[in-house]
């Protein structure tokens, strides 16, 4: 037995941001095989631009009632995050509807915080939701997910939402995950008191080599890795093929166990409600 409380031989691990409403159940089965304990979903993209934040509550009953009723079917606990997501930040007054639904929903037992909030396209009307969002998240002491833009707009974006988790006095970075991070943006999040997710997305963000590149060379005791599993070419899987990959480089069952369990376990924990059965170690 490790120090960790279970056999050498297994594997388990969180899925700290996947979008499951746009998965199969087939996904939940294989990913609970694979060694998946818990799984957390923050509010996303429909594919489409909705018109109204009647769709939106809809969608956080969808997060917050059928979701994690779907998960539980094969014992895996489904736990998400609430927002308007970057996408649709640009019209002002229904970002404004739809942020005064969201306090109702916060006592929901599934509820971590919110997120993934952030910048898409770095324009100002993004930038004001983003603000808006964080003191939402201050007033009602939440967990605070946050999306980086892709390719070209990531560091900018970055230096943008790193300024304005900043400026508000109230922001606690230990309580606050940076999403998306890559080889430019990693140490800027880590050096501020952040912690940084590396999400394994083909095309538009990390591969597995690339992943466990940043987590050998970064602050590991900060760092989580995800899939963002979702409508698009993505993998529900990409976290257990990525722990594998940390494997074949030679990093230990127990490195292996702190990035893809204990660290997620670890900043999840923050919040009273994520709790998970049988209660492992961290």
């Amino acid at each position: 037995m490790e120090r960790t409380g279970r056999m050498n031989h297994a594997f388990r691990y969180i899925e700290p941001h996947g979008h499951m409403v746009s998965r199969t159940t087939d996904d939940y089965q294989a990913m609970v095989t694979a060694g998946c304990l818990a799984v957390c979903e923050p509010a996303f993209w429909a594919g489409f631009d909705r018109g109204s934040a009647a769709g939106f509550r809809d969608y956080f009953r969808q997060l917050t009632e059928y979701e994690p009723a779907r998960a539980a079917k094969y014992l895996l606990p489904h736990f998400s995050w609430l927002c308007l997501n970057p996408k649709e930040s640009e019209d002002l007054a229904l970002a404004r509807d739809v942020l005064a639904l969201i306090p109702e929903f916060l006592d929901r037992p599934n509820v971590l915080g919110i997120g993934e909030i952030g910048l898409n396209r770095n324009t100002r009307n993004e930038l004001v939701v983003l603000e808006q969002h964080i003191d939402l998240a201050v007033r009602h002491d939440q967990l605070i997910l946050v999306h980086t833009p892709h390719l070209e707009d990531k560091l900018k974006g970055t230096r943008l939402t790193l300024d304005a988790l900043r400026a508000h006095p109230g922001v606690k970075p230990e309580r606050v995950i940076i999403d998306h991070v890559e080889e430019h943006t990693v140490k800027l999040v880590l050096d501020r008191g952040f912690w940084a997710g590396i999400t394994l997305y083909p095309h538009s963000k990390a591969s597995a080599p690339r992943a466990v590149d940043m987590v050998e060379c970064g602050d590991a005791d900060r760092i989580w890795v995800n899939s963002a599993c979702d409508w698009g070419v993505s993998d529900p899987l990409a976290v257990p093929k990525a722990a594998l990959e940390m494997r074949r480089r030679g990093h230990s069952v127990d490195e292996v166990d702190r990035v893809f369990f204990r660290n997620p376990f670890r900043f999840l924990s923050q919040c009273p409600k994520f709790r998970l059965p049988g209660g492992p170690e961290a």
